[in-house]
């Protein structure tokens, strides 16, 4: 797997054209989640939740928290400047997507095994558009890795099994967020 360093200037620029982009793809994930039940959708709303810091679990994120914990690009539109204090991984996704639904369970546990040492993020596409727009989130799954020091890195996409995406994940948290050459352990 190939990882990708970006310039956050670059997408921050392309804000506007790739509005238009996500404008559409809402249309279509709209379509395609008109079954989609009243419990079902305040089911999603309730598990959108502040962090606190001490729950291991990937936290839910608004724009809003987006922009004190990972990155404020409205005060920093061409520079990329984390906020948080520990690295971070965020995960771009949407309830209706089935890779999401595969890696989100895989999520939790590594949130649990790396507790104290990542925060664990994860924006809904669907309802934080412009989050998605300013990242050029054009598929999802996306992950954003975030270190302390240094450009952040994307990814997209998960492994052939879910074994095979658990160890693809620590092998990125390991090399891209604790900065190890040590072999990843499952």
């Amino acid at each position: 797997m190939e990882f990708v360093h970006i310039d956050i200037s670059k997408y921050i620029k392309m804000r506007k054209r790739l509005s238009y982009l996500i404008a559409g793809l809402t249309v279509v994930s709209m379509i395609a989640c008109k079954g989609q039940t009243a419990s079902d959708k305040s089911t999603n709303e309730t598990t959108v939740a502040a962090s606190t810091g001490n729950d291991p679990a990937p936290v839910h994120l608004t724009r809003d928290q987006f922009l004190k914990q990972v990155m404020n690009y409205e005060k920093n539109p061409n520079t990329w400047v984390f906020e948080g204090d520990k690295p971070c991984l965020v995960d771009f996704y949407a309830d209706w997507c089935a890779p999401c639904r595969i890696t989100s369970p895989i999520l939790e546990d590594l949130a649990k095994q790396y507790a104290g040492k990542i925060n664990f993020y994860k924006v809904d596409v669907d309802n934080e558009q412009e989050l998605a727009s300013v990242f050029g989130i054009q598929s999802i799954p996306t992950f954003l890795f975030c270190p302390l020091e240094g450009d952040p890195t994307i990814s997209t996409g998960i492994a052939n099994t879910p074994a095979a995406t658990k160890a693809m994940f620590i092998k990125q948290i390991e090399e891209l967020l604790l900065k190890s050459n040590a072999e990843p352990t499952i």
